[in-house]
């Protein structure tokens, strides 16, 4: 019997348990699915992202019917076919069209200007490093066009001008003039003239035909100032008197700021914003090289509404002012990587404090370097059930006990990072205690005669001591696994069931022992198993059955991946998009002929210095990949290219 065919509603209602990965696995299983996906529910906040071409504008056609959405168009330039493109989704999205993008473009501002009238709803424009808009100077110069963009951008919320070489005052006024309700700037890495006079206290300069200028910069948030809430000024040249301009302007409270790479900021400046600007929910400082701890206290005393906080590559601060950043009761999100003073033991007091403290979400700690065991199994329990990521990368004193700690104290972490721990071991990831490293008794050694150092022999009366990487991890045994699977629910790896990310790249010590045993996440996302000298194809097959959801898969430096695995395990891998396979010496252009029939989804695949790989079998690969972008071909079978599609 042929089964009755259900209502297009029944059928959604059904894809309506699935995740959003798995419905769209399910749109391709035939049409009736498909059109079922296609249900308003499931259309909410929905981004398309597209090349310009000539199959373009039949998807464009096709999104007539849906609901509102947004679009990342890239590569539009000046040609018949990019001015089609835009024509077309002015005319069929028109007031429906809830965010546009246009990266990697060189618009020109005719064909803008004929697109924006028609988008009486944006809400959100990213005009991000379009210089062709506004090398001229003359953008939006004509009271028409002005009239017309008025009356567009009436709605628009947020607009990113990030990476504008040639924004002048004029032009920034002209197209700020246009959007009375905005409520999000980003001009990051905008050439913006800071000249402060320090003789009249204010900034100078207006007009410029070049520059906007600080002054002018001024104006424009006094005006918005009942509006405007978030505010982007990453890699700019900000001074901290101008900062404190910023700051003080009246009626203007920022929630979000963000002076990423600011490196002449001080500590003074940024005392009088947290003064200033109490209610700040986000606040990003990475790469202000001059914050040192006087910031973090600063921030702690001023900012009760913090929710996000990043000082990476802060280096001068140290564990002062943790304690009381941790009583911060609204702090969700915290960035210390590469703080390198930082040990981490002011961050366990504050969090032990009986007062309402910081319910952590993300914590980062890379390339902390002091962080050692005893301030992670503390960290760890304090932090339990709300912490979701986790970044310990480079963290080079944890151990075993780390992870076993992690295991057991953070049931719902979903990303975890421990790429360059060199000290974990199949051990921890197993959760299990490892005997003692001197299996065997120093009495019981063969004696070798005199040992020698550079300067001196000991001539047998005492031994030299041992270098940290001559010692080598009690290997695993067939006894200790059986055990393991008696218990596997216990503190290994395996306790965290919705680990969507993992990195395990450079943990030396690991072997197929370990990664075929507890690699077993059907929802993880992204794996790297980079620079693993001592798994193969075991490992890796383990993985791809057991890990069906992966989309990324970095397999590295792996000499012993070879095209044997890559043939058992790329056909259980259908949502694979990123492979990354850099110096896999026993990987070959066979493998590349299993892609192609296995990998229809690739973006992004990395061959490089793989010897045995050919250029022309690249090509051919590129050929049969629809959606195949980048291709990473460094000193493949001697060649040296990149190809970028």
């Amino acid at each position: 019997m042929e089964s009755p065919h259900l209502p297009a509603e029944i059928i959604s209602y059904i894809l309506s348990f699935l995740h959003v990965t798995d419905r769209k696995e399910a749109s391709l299983v035939c049409k009736s699915w498909y059109v079922a996906c296609q249900d308003h529910q499931f259309q909410k906040n929905v981004t398309f992202k597209f090349s310009v071409s000539t199959s373009s504008l039949d998807f464009i056609r096709s999104l007539a019917r849906s609901p509102r959405c947004g679009l990342v168009i890239s590569h539009v330039d000046g040609s018949s076919l990019s001015k089609q493109v835009l024509m077309e989704v002015g005319l069929h999205l028109g007031p429906r069209l809830d965010s546009l993008a246009l990266p990697g473009s060189s618009v020109t501002e005719a064909s803008l200007l004929g697109l924006l009238p028609h988008l009486t709803g944006l809400r959100k424009l990213d005009l991000q490093g379009l210089d062709s808009l506004f090398m001229s100077g003359a953008f939006l110069s004509r009271e028409e066009h002005q009239r017309q963009v008025q009356n567009a951008l009436r709605n628009l919320e947020e607009l990113d001008l990030s990476d504008l070489r040639y924004l002048s005052d004029l032009s920034f006024n002209r197209l700020t003039s246009c959007t009375p309700r905005l409520r999000s700037l980003s001009l990051a890495g905008c050439h913006i003239s800071f000249e402060f006079d320090p003789y009249r206290g204010c900034p100078v300069g207006f007009g410029s035909s070049a520059l906007v200028s600080l002054r002018n910069l001024l104006s424009f948030l006094q005006k918005q100032a009942a509006t405007l809430h978030s505010l982007d000024l990453s890699r700019t040249s900000i001074t901290p008197e101008s900062l404190r301009s910023i700051a003080t302007l009246p009626g203007l409270r920022l929630e979000e700021l963000s002076l990423h790479g600011c490196k002449e900021l001080t500590d003074y400046s940024i005392e009088i914003l947290c003064r200033q600007q109490g209610g700040l929910r986000t606040l990003d400082l990475r790469g202000c090289t001059e914050l040192t701890s006087r910031t973090v206290q600063a921030v702690a005393t001023e900012l009760k509404e913090l929710r996000s906080l990043s000082l990476s590559q802060d280096w001068k601060i140290t564990d002062k002012g943790l304690a009381e950043l941790m009583t911060l009761p609204s702090l969700r999100s915290l960035d210390l990587s590469e703080c390198l003073h930082v040990s981490g033991a002011d961050l366990v007091k504050g969090l032990s404090s009986p007062q309402p403290r910081a319910q952590l979400e993300t914590l980062s700690l890379r390339n902390c370097t002091y962080i050692k065991d005893t301030v992670m199994f503390s960290l760890t329990q304090l932090l339990g059930c709300n912490l979701r990521e986790l970044d310990l990368t480079s963290c080079v004193c944890l151990t075993d006990l780390s992870v076993c700690a992690i295991t057991t104290y953070l049931p719902v972490l979903v990303v975890l990072r421990l790429g360059w721990c060199k000290e974990i071991s199949d051990w921890g990831l197993l959760g299990m205690v490892e005997p003692t490293k001197d299996c065997e008794p120093r009495d019981k050694k063969e004696y070798k005669g005199p040992s020698f150092t550079r300067t001196f022999g000991n001539m047998g009366f005492f031994q030299p001591p041992s270098l940290p990487f001559q010692e080598k991890p009690c290997l695993v045994t067939e006894e200790d696994l059986g055990a393991f699977r008696e218990h596997q629910e216990g503190v290994s790896l395996l306790a965290l069931r919705g680990l969507q990310e993992l990195d395990l790249s450079a943990c030396f010590k690991l072997t197929d022992t370990s990664i075929t045993q507890v690699l077993r996440f059907p929802d993880l996302q992204r794996l790297s198993l980079s620079m693993l000298p001592e798994i193969s194809d075991d490992s890796l097959v383990s993985v791809a059955y057991h890990c069906r959801s992966l989309t990324s898969l970095a397999l590295s430096h792996c000499p012993q991946i070879s095209d044997q695995g890559m043939a058992r395990a790329l056909p259980l891998l259908h949502k694979l998009q990123n492979l990354f396979l850099a110096c896999c010496d026993a990987v070959t252009n066979e493998t590349l002929a299993i892609i192609a029939l296995h990998c229809d989804r690739l973006r992004t695949l990395d061959v490089s210095m793989c010897k045995d790989i050919t250029g022309h079998q690249v090509d051919l690969l590129q050929s049969q990949l629809p959606f195949l972008k980048k291709v990473q071909c460094r000193f493949a079978n001697g060649a040296d290219f990149t190809m970028v599609l």
